[in-house]
């Protein structure tokens, strides 16, 4: 039994009410309590039989209308207040809001290392991974208790760290940057405010299913989930949204007049969405295929990577080869605004495939994104066999925008659901601490002047 009383039952565990009082309620078979402890929702809450203890001494158990009076008693009267906005929300939603943070930290309670984290990712990843106590970064995996298990964002693990993982094979779950990033470029350090935690593997290797497919193959989506992916995909568009960019919602007008435009997005050619199976090797041979199958009407638009133009990646076409392909290469526009210029688009694995289908365009995929292989695409890679399920485009958002990343609010430092990242990035510049902000300049300096070098061999 779980006392809460002055004078606790004999053999009765006594309730600590500095300490988190859910795993007690987990482990309580019985709940003992004043009669005006408003705790008593807890227990109520927990499912646990509850015991009530009047002035006089007397007990009895906890009926239905001490079940209304304790609602009221702990949930009327107070003034409830949105962490984000500072604007009134009702007791329910707080509740949700809470319920979220819960299910965040229950999550991260089995992590028994965090491997390869840049140390400029760590203020915004650090909340997302957060379990009650320091997060473990840089933890051996030796020893790893029963039921725990190691995070890596593996792309930046040090040999030594990849070695380890290689020789204990411990139970790993695999951190990436989430679809809604930020306002600027992980190469260029800018932390992230969203990442993906999958103890299935990457989304973007289709070798084997993540957790992301399994929630599109075998999920159901409920009709409030639906109506929030589809009021969250107004707002991306809205807000003229990509995964490294905001603001882009100013109109490009027709480069080519009357002509079909087809945008071919380039991406980083030694990323592990490209290296991990079902992706074309090159940007040339994706440009090459998207103008053979677009024909020579139409009017090609490639955008090289950011992170490429920036010169920190691998993957630049040279002028010669991608002139004779290409009617246009465009650096300088957002790629919202040129998702919304053009009639399609023709991709490798780049997300910008999954932004174009939240904007209604036709995109034909030559790899195996996650959003590949549901009925919404022109599907010209190897999609997996196992993808059988017909998705909308509503339930392909809740799923990869709501159910499967992790968020932080850039203004309050917590945990927070997608509406309330996306309104940030939206509605003004988000303002990087200033260690920070030295970090990106410096980076920014050494991409240009890499560039400036490999354009002078």
């Amino acid at each position: 039994m779980l006392d809460g009383t002055d004078a606790p039952a004999p053999g009765a565990t006594v309730w600590d009410r500095a300490c988190d009082p859910w795993p007690a309620l987990d482990a309580a078979a019985r709940v003992r309590l004043p009669e005006d402890d408003t705790h008593g929702l807890l227990a109520l809450a927990a499912g646990v039989p509850l015991t009530l203890v009047a002035g006089d001494g007397g007990e009895r158990e906890a009926d239905e209308t001490d079940r209304a009076r304790l609602l009221v008693a702990g949930l009327t009267g107070w003034q409830w207040r949105d962490p984000f906005t500072g604007k009134p929300i009702a007791a329910a939603d707080g509740i949700a809001l809470s319920g979220m943070w819960r299910r965040l930290i229950d999550a991260n309670r089995r992590i028994h290392s965090v491997l390869g984290i840049a140390h400029w990712k760590k203020p915004t990843v650090t909340p997302l991974l957060w379990a009650g106590a320091k997060v473990p970064y840089g933890r051996t995996p030796n020893d790893l208790p029963e039921g725990n298990v190691v995070a890596i964002w593996r792309a930046r693990l040090t040999s030594a760290q990849a070695r380890a993982i290689t020789r204990r094979d411990p139970p790993v779950i695999e951190i990436e940057d989430g679809f809604i990033r930020s306002a600027g470029l992980g190469a260029d350090c800018v932390p992230p405010f969203s990442i993906i935690v999958d103890a299935c593997g990457p989304h973007f290797a289709p070798g084997a299913p993540s957790e992301l497919e399994a929630i599109l193959q075998e999920g159901m989506f409920a009709p409030d989930l639906i109506a929030r992916a589809r009021a969250l995909r107004n707002a991306i568009i809205a807000g003229g949204l990509s995964k490294y960019e905001a603001g882009g919602i100013e109109a490009i007008p027709r480069f080519g007049g009357a002509r079909r435009h087809v945008l071919v997005p380039g991406q980083v050619e030694d990323d592990r969405a490209v290296t991990s199976g079902g992706a074309l090797a090159s940007n040339l041979e994706l440009l090459s295929r998207a103008r053979a199958e677009a024909g020579p009407e139409a009017y090609v638009i490639y955008k090289p990577h950011p992170d490429v133009l920036a010169g920190h990646r691998r993957g630049m076409i040279p002028e010669r080869e991608v002139a004779a392909l290409a009617d246009r290469v465009e650096t300088g526009s957002p790629m919202a605004a040129l998702i919304a210029l053009v009639d399609e688009l023709h991709v490798n694995s780049s997300l910008a495939g999954f932004e174009a289908l939240m904007r209604g365009k036709r995109v034909t995929v030559h790899g195996v994104p996650f959003y590949a292989g549901w009925g919404l695409t022109v599907d010209r890679g190897p999609v997996p066999a196992r993808r059988t399920a017909r998705r909308s485009l509503d339930e392909l958002v809740a799923a990869a925008l709501l159910v499967y990343p992790r968020y932080l609010d850039p203004e309050t430092g917590l945990p927070c659901p997608a509406e309330v990242l996306v309104e940030r990035l939206s509605g003004q510049q988000i303002r990087l601490e200033p260690r920070a902000r030295v970090v990106v300049s410096i980076r920014q300096l050494a991409g240009r002047t890499k560039r400036l070098i490999g354009q002078h061999k």
